[in-house]
């Protein structure tokens, strides 16, 4: 993934007083699934419009596939794949013809896109269905196909999970996955669902109140711990967390039937090993503690986390 298909260079915009985006700026790269994640009012629709030459940035530029959204407008769109919440489609035409009507509006788009991109969604065997006897998930894979028929360098999908059940939103995740490692495509996600987000992205960036507060890979964020927790799994917990602290003094343990969570350092894991099973402790497993990425986005948001470093993935 070293192609950069989306540059966001400093951009922000303002209503009136309000600073919706401020100084805005990221990357990402072909085949990579990016998630843009915030609270209400935290400023990622007015940069997903931005990105997308929807609304005028007052400063910065976005440059897509080097084109820039600013002076090359028509270049630079022509990259763009994009769709927001539930595709709206003809309900009363059939997949097939929705897709014809999309394809229509571009040059050069045969039947052979059409029958590729109805392939690579896997709408093969329903796409002479009318749309109305489709599924949400259906509906968002032909939204997707006909986002994608103009092959896009960049596909840009707001809240795509939204009213899914829960099948529907694993075959979306792994759906998306496909396409960005086989077709290459950069993928932007603004969503809510962060447990879907951890499973479905790449590298994640949160933002509040228009600034940019994180941007890491979703491995960094999850291993982000600024108390540098312990995990020890154990037969007596409580004895356990006894000897800890009698070796290391008081220290911030928690106790989860017979898992203990520890404030202390990974470089210390050995050690700990070593006096609790000299105890007769039996340890069953003993690992660096890890965040899910809410816990995360928490931190982030009530600024607990460091500042954020662009491209520390």
């Amino acid at each position: 993934m070293n192609n950069i298909v989306l540059s966001v260079k400093n951009i922000s915009k303002k209503f009136g007083d309000i600073v919706a985006v401020s100084h805005l700026s990221f990357e990402v790269r072909e085949g990579e699934i990016f998630g843009f994640l915030g609270p209400n009012g935290a400023g990622k629709t007015t940069a997903i419009r931005m990105i997308t030459g929807l609304a005028k940035m007052d400063e910065g530029d976005v440059l897509i596939n080097t084109f820039s959204i600013k002076n090359e407008f028509e270049q630079a769109i022509a990259q763009v794949g994009a769709i927001i919440e539930t595709p709206q489609m003809y309900k009363n035409m059939s997949g097939l013809d929705n897709l014809k009507y999309y394809a229509s509006l571009y040059k050069n788009v045969g039947r052979a896109k059409i029958d590729e991109v109805v392939e690579v969604v896997g709408l093969k065997n329903r796409i002479k269905d009318k749309v109305y006897k489709y599924s949400l998930g259906m509906k968002q894979r032909l939204g997707i196909a006909c986002a994608l028929i103009n092959d896009p360098k960049l596909l840009i999908l707001d809240e795509p999970t939204n009213g899914l059940d829960p099948q529907g939103v694993i075959e979306i995740r792994h759906f998306l996955r496909k396409i960005a490692t086989q077709n290459k495509i950069a993928i932007v996600i603004s969503s809510h669902n962060l447990a879907e987000m951890e499973l479905m992205c790449d590298t994640i960036a949160i933002v509040n109140k228009g600034d940019l507060e994180s941007i890491r890979s979703i491995d960094n964020l999850k291993n982000y711990d600024e108390n540098n927790s312990i995990m020890i799994k154990v037969n007596f917990p409580n004895y356990a967390g006894k000897l800890i602290s009698q070796k290391y003094g008081e220290r911030k343990i928690s106790i989860i039937k017979n898992t203990l969570t520890v404030d202390l350092p990974q470089e210390k894991i050995p050690e700990v090993t070593v006096l609790l099973v000299s105890n007769g402790i039996s340890v069953y497993s003993i690992t660096s503690a890890t965040k899910s990425l809410e816990d995360v986005f928490l931190d982030t948001v009530n600024k607990r986390l460091l500042p954020a470093k662009i491209g520390d993935k």
